[in-house]
């Protein structure tokens, strides 16, 4: 796990003191090293800065020269099936591919390798196959800038799932790239110019999809593509090689027809080969463990591989509804890890807040990235790598909302749409305090089932859904914050997406799994993955996630529903795979969140703070949002009558953030 960064400027020779304090901007992605290297002939600098995982020799550094002498690369990452390809292209004789004469090769007709890092393997892989047909033979998460000095041309690369980040774009004639943005910041060239489209995602995402970001001509480049770009080109475009689209659509097509049986050991191979190649390092290597179904499935498959204790991670909150700390425990105990738990204060957690704008040097507003960024900080102390269970959720059916939408389209859909909005207009004519003074006195006559706190929170939130056209809209809804973020950033439209363009849309026939797709392709990559890559990065840890290895997510998408959700319940197949080293008695609790109670803290102790970030002044003399909307929302949230926690969040991150990056 490293940082890269670079630029291009044709015709120009680079300055090596730029492209310093490019990477010297992303230190500790990678405080371990550093390296650069320059074209003064085609104005191309790559810069590097090094995490030593695997061969933490001189052989391992970057930017690395391949054998042949004909590319050059600045790698993020890990491809774990490296091993493997090394023997093969022994075995062929092709790492010692043909080269142009003009260029100077590193050796003879042939070569020995300099070390054993995944790097070497990688440029002799790509000089062998040619840059597409490697990716499509990496196992691995990775994002990296290669140049090949024969054709001229650069090309960026991302890995399938979108693990590692990787922006890039034009600034004026110069072209940058980066793992963060923070890099690219530190190019002369760069115009920090925020993107009012772009905002309007994050207000509704709370964070900002591929392919934008938060600044004008900056892009991230989609997870499965790579973009090639040669001198004289400005309109370069991304080019997949692997379509979460294209693998979903054919594994419904083409569904797994075994036994039940015979699916739990297929999972179970796959899953055990992802964590062993994962578990490869030349550092001390860990787990972070939460106790629930998919990082205990993890930990489960690390341990029956490992020869001694597998190291564990939890941190615990004092707060009940908040703390997972107490399963992680009993699973650790059963699996016999080397576990270490640290239980923090509310205090601890907010004195996390005021770095995340560095930390996340783009708006980001998940309030998970809290305990995500203490978790990190607890386990780099012990090792330098940690496997997490990420994805289990998307790909096996995991999250509530699968259930809580189908459900509420089989009660609504029969109904025509006009007598659902009369329907809505009805729940919102009283306000959400009149409703809960209106339950407040039936209380004694309604029965325990329909006795909620805050009622009139509930019908509001109910009465957005019920004027839907489709099931698809009632996902859209579920996932957003703000329903109309336009509205609240003057003189901006909101921008297509993977959600919204019909474009887009995967052709699968059930909207489980309509869902699930659209999960894996936008929250996965651009809010679960993105949290914990910079949350680990800030600490220099290297994060790894085997239930995103391809294989996995392949054999995942041939699954039919009914292996995925079955009695009411979601992640059957996964766990199957789990009862096979666990006891189910441990693993029975209901699914919890992995958050602080953000809500309550904007009412006390984070109250002083929130309310200077969003004084209605200030908002009209920045001139970025309309004051009224916010100010609405923070009044009904203190008064309690609403939970507007997940939208105001959204802005105090982005007051913060430019607050600290103006």
């Amino acid at each position: 796990m490293c940082g890269i960064a670079g630029f291009w400027r044709p015709g120009a020779a680079p300055d090596g003191a730029t492209l310093a304090a490019m990477t010297d901007a992303i230190r500790l992605r990678g405080p371990d090293a550093d390296g650069c290297w320059l074209d003064a002939n085609s104005g191309v600098a790559l810069g590097h800065r090094r995490l030593a995982i695997l061969d933490l020799t001189p052989a391992g550094a970057q930017p690395m020269l391949s054998h042949c002498g004909r590319y050059v690369i600045a790698f993020n990452g890990e491809v774990y099936n490296f091993a493997a390809m090394r023997d093969e292209l022994e075995r062929r004789g092709e790492h010692a591919a043909p080269l142009s004469p003009t260029l100077p090769r590193l050796g003879g007709g042939g070569f020995t390798w300099r070390g054993h890092s995944d790097t070497e393997v990688m440029l002799a892989a790509i000089a062998a196959w040619g840059l597409e047909a490697a990716l499509k033979k990496f196992v691995g998460m990775f994002a990296f800038a290669l140049w090949d000095r024969e054709t001229r041309t650069l090309s960026l690369a991302r890995d399938r799932l979108g693990e590692k980040p990787l922006y890039y774009g034009w600034q004026g004639e110069t072209f940058l790239f980066g793992s963060e943005l923070k890099a690219l910041k530190a190019h002369p060239a760069f115009r920090a110019e925020i993107d009012r489209d772009a905002l309007t995602l994050f207000l509704r995402h709370n964070a900002i999809p591929a392919p934008y970001s938060i600044y004008q001509g900056i892009h991230k480049l989609p997870p499965g593509t790579f973009l090639q770009l040669h001198a004289g080109q400005k309109d370069a475009r991304p080019v997949a090689y692997w379509s979460a689209r294209s693998v979903a659509e054919a594994g419904q097509r083409n569904l797994f027809r075994g036994s039940d049986a015979e699916a739990v050991t297929e999972l179970e191979r796959l899953l055990g080969q992802a964590v062993g190649g994962q578990m490869v390092a030349d550092v001390p290597l860990g787990a972070f463990l939460s106790g629930g179904i998919d990082s205990t499935t993890i930990v489960a498959l690390m341990q029956a591989q490992s020869t001694r204790p597998v190291k564990t991670f939890t941190i615990g909150f004092n707060e009940a509804g908040y703390n997972e700390a107490e399963h992680a425990h009993a699973v650790a105990r059963h699996l016999g890890t080397e576990h270490t738990e640290l239980y923090v204060t509310p205090r601890d957690a907010m004195d996390m807040i005021p770095s995340l704008s560095t930390i996340y040097d783009e708006p980001f507003a998940d309030s998970s990235q809290i305990p995500t960024c203490l978790v990190s900080r607890l386990a780099r102390s012990h090792v330098t790598v940690s496997l997490s269970g990420d994805g289990g959720d998307e790909l096996f059916g995991g999250y509530n909302r699968y259930f809580w939408a189908r459900n509420l389209w089989r009660k609504l859909g029969w109904m025509p749409r006009p007598l659902r909005a009369a329907l809505a207009g009805v729940l919102t004519t009283l306000p959400p305090a009149a409703w809960n003074t209106a339950f407040q006195q039936l209380g004694r006559l309604l029965p325990a089932g329909l006795r909620y706190a805050n009622p009139g929170d509930k019908l509001h939130k109910a009465a957005e859904i019920l004027a839907v056209r489709s099931p698809e809209e009632i996902y859209l809804g579920l996932v957003s914050h703000w329903k109309t973020p336009a509205q609240l950033v003057p003189g901006s439209v909101e921008p297509l997406t993977l959600l919204t363009d019909p474009g887009q849309k995967a052709d699968l026939p059930d909207f489980e799994h309509r869902m699930m797709y659209l999960d894996t392709v936008t929250y996965l990559p651009d809010d679960i993955l993105t949290k914990v890559d910079r949350a680990a990065m800030a600490v220099s840890l290297e994060t790894r996630v085997p239930l995103l290895d391809h294989r996995v997510v392949e054999f995942a998408w041939t699954l039919p529903l009914d292996m995925k959700i079955r009695h009411g319940q979601g992640k059957w197949l996964l766990r199957q795979v789990l009862d096979r080293h666990v006891p189910k008695s441990i693993m029975e609790r209901p699914k919890m969140g992995f958050g602080v109670p953000i809500d309550v803290w904007l009412r006390g102790p984070l109250k002083p703070w929130a309310a200077a970030l969003i004084e209605p002044g200030r908002l009209a003399r920045e001139g970025v949002f309309d004051p009224a909307p916010i100010q609405g929302k923070w009044i009904e949230h203190q008064s309690g009558s609403r939970n507007w926690s997940y939208y105001l969040w959204d802005v105090l991150m982005f007051q913060q953030w430019q607050e600290h990056n103006a």
